[in-house]
């Protein structure tokens, strides 16, 4: 293991040595635009709702002006009606007298603003008109709205949502839009007083133009209608009629007079209703929040110009007071660039180099430092010593539990052929056995080429084949790419052992061990596979595991073993990878990373 792992030393890229400096100025620079937003989103917030109190302001001033305009012009429409009631039909006997003469004079006075003006008896009949008119054919007046309602309510003035006027025939085929004005009127017949109703039709136009006066420009729009909610005008009349636009006019008039927010057809609107008088009417002003963009995008691009201005001033300044402040951190750090320098190439750390300086805490930490660099080459020397030390014992550990019942077998075998004037068979055995254990002690190393991995493997397997009597048969493919990479020893012969006594050992002929090598991914493969029996799923979760280790014959050393070895040495996703199915066989995979030997060697030289 070498100094540099030890020590998880990291080279320091030119952003790491402005660190401090940079915590620092953008430490105070964060604070500052967090300060500064916020200050800006607060004036913001403000100046917008300030902006908002004031359209809504401005429109209430509008609808008080338009219910001004409106009452008046209903106040108008109401004094004709009075005129004609009290001056001219309460004090007439219709019985000799008439009244189209005044009727006249009066629509005279005011057709700018009307388009008739009638007096009904309670049948139906038409007592008297103005202007003078053909009745249209088919027309019932007690069907009529206006009619019916001076009956029901006769104390009360009655005005009628807009209509065309559909009592008279006109010369010039025009139609005109009305709102009727009716009441109940009493009519003097013989000395008989009987009921009757006095209509006077207002031209829409007068309604219509006081409101497209406040609508012609501006922001928002305002419309009016009844207390029911019907629509009486709006500027969008037409389409809200053809379904095209929607207009919330159910809700506005069950609403009490002022201003409130709505959220209506996904568009959030101010609104300000004003309820006129006499008639119930509602006069609605809507302003969309959308329409107020334009000022808000003046104000926050005025308010986001201030606010860079500022933060350049504070960012520039931070800066400055910032490199002021860690100049002695800086060239404290510039000094243990050295000592990084020194791990990097594990050389001898010189203590001498380190910069003291600064304020007391700067001065205290190169003090520090250097105490620390006197002590840190004999720590670091132990720990090296004591990681290798630890790593040789437990690979010695895992080595020593090697059965040598394997050893005693083989030569019983040996004896055996001897006995039996086998001379040539024990002499390959013994051959055998001899550069099978000659691999084995590796003169102590426990890393080889799997170039001798592989011979050790081939040296066991004729062994057990002469043992065995050709009860299995066994191939070995290897990649030549691959032999040349190291290994760790006695991995893949406990491999084989297994696959020959827990899978091919009682099949009479019918076993087949395969060993195959190959790269994959960049990493080594070395894969053992036997047809045997195969391996249950309960045993095959466990194989790798501590529940292990006392499981298993032969040598002893067992799945178990060899994947701790690997883990033990090479870190990482390495070691054994193991598949099995009943009745098919167990394929055991090798994973090792690809390190070629003699590159391993020249590291370990250079240790």
């Amino acid at each position: 293991m070498s100094l540099k792992s030890i020590l998880g030393y990291r080279p320091l890229s030119t952003d790491n040595k402005k660190s401090l400096q940079w915590t620092i100025s953008l430490s105070f620079t964060a604070i500052a635009i967090i300060s500064i937003v916020s200050m800006t989103v607060a004036f913001y917030s403000r100046s917008i709702n300030t902006l908002r109190s004031n359209t809504i302001k401005q429109n209430e001033q509008i609808v008080d002006q338009v219910s001004r305009n409106l009452n008046s012009y209903i106040r108008s429409m109401m004094s004709i009606s009075d005129t004609m009631y009290y001056s001219v039909i309460k004090n007439r006997n219709l019985t000799n007298e008439r009244i189209n003469n005044e009727m006249n004079l009066l629509y005279e006075a005011n057709k700018d603003n009307l388009t008739s003006i009638v007096c009904a008896s309670e049948d139906g009949a038409i007592i008297a008109a103005s202007p003078v008119s053909s009745r249209k054919a088919g027309v019932d007046l007690k069907t009529q709205e206006w009619f019916q309602r001076a009956f029901d309510e006769i104390e009360n003035i009655h005005f009628s949502t807009p209509h065309v006027q559909n009592i008279f025939d006109n010369s010039n085929y025009r139609y005109y839009w009305v709102v009727s004005l009716s009441r109940n009127v009493e009519l003097t017949y013989l000395g008989t007083v009987r009921n009757g109703v006095l209509l006077v039709d207002m031209n829409y136009s007068g309604i219509e133009q006081i409101f497209e006066n406040v609508n012609d420009g501006g922001v928002g729009f305002v419309y009016l209608c009844d207390a029911d909610g019907n629509i009486i005008y709006h500027p969008m009349k037409k389409a809200i009629a053809a379904g095209l636009v929607k207009e919330n006019n159910i809700t506005h008039a069950d609403h009490a007079d002022g201003a409130f927010s709505e959220r209506f057809d996904g568009v959030e609107r101010d609104v300000v209703v004003k309820t006129v008088g006499y008639t119930g009417w509602k006069i609605v002003s809507i302003t969309p929040t959308s329409e107020l963009a334009m000022d808000m995008g003046q104000m926050r691009n005025y308010l986001f110009m201030v606010a860079i201005i500022i933060l350049l001033f504070i960012v520039s300044g931070n800066y400055i007071i910032s490199y002021v402040v860690t100049d002695p951190i800086r060239k404290l750090e510039e000094s243990i660039s050295y000592l990084e320098e020194g791990v990097a190439n594990e050389d001898i750390m010189n203590e001498d180099d380190i910069f003291i300086g600064g304020s007391h805490e700067i001065r205290h930490l190169g003090r520090t430092i250097k105490s620390m660099i006197r002590q840190m080459k004999k720590l670091t020397d132990d720990m090296v010593k004591e990681q290798k030390a630890k790593r040789k014992s437990e690979l010695d550990a895992l080595q020593s539990q090697i059965n040598p019942h394997f050893l005693y077998n083989t030569l019983d075998s040996v004896v055996w052929m001897i006995e039996g004037e086998r001379y040539k068979d024990a002499i390959s055995m013994v051959t055998a056995l001899a550069q099978l254990f000659r691999i084995s002690l590796s003169k102590g190393n426990n890393i080889i080429p799997i170039r001798d991995e592989i011979i050790h493997a081939r040296n066991y397997l004729n062994i057990q084949t002469v043992r065995f009597k050709n009860k299995f048969s066994a191939s070995i493919d290897i990649d030549p790419a691959i032999e040349d990479c190291a290994t760790i020893k006695l991995i893949v012969q406990p491999l084989l052992e297994n696959a020959i006594y827990y899978g091919v050992e009682h099949m009479d002929g019918e076993g087949e061990i395969k060993v195959k090598g190959y790269e994959k991914d960049g990493d080594i493969y070395i894969s053992v596979s036997d047809n045997g029996m195969g391996i249950p799923e309960d045993v095959l979760k466990t194989l790798l595991t501590d529940k292990a280790r006392s499981r298993g014959k032969g040598s002893g050393i067992g799945l178990w073993n060899v994947n701790q070895r690997i883990q033990i040495y090479f870190k990482g996703d390495y070691g054994l990878i193991i598949e099995s199915e009943l009745d098919e066989g167990t394929t055991v995979t090798i994973h090792l990373p690809k390190i070629p030997i003699e590159e391993y060697r020249k590291e370990e030289d250079a240790k």
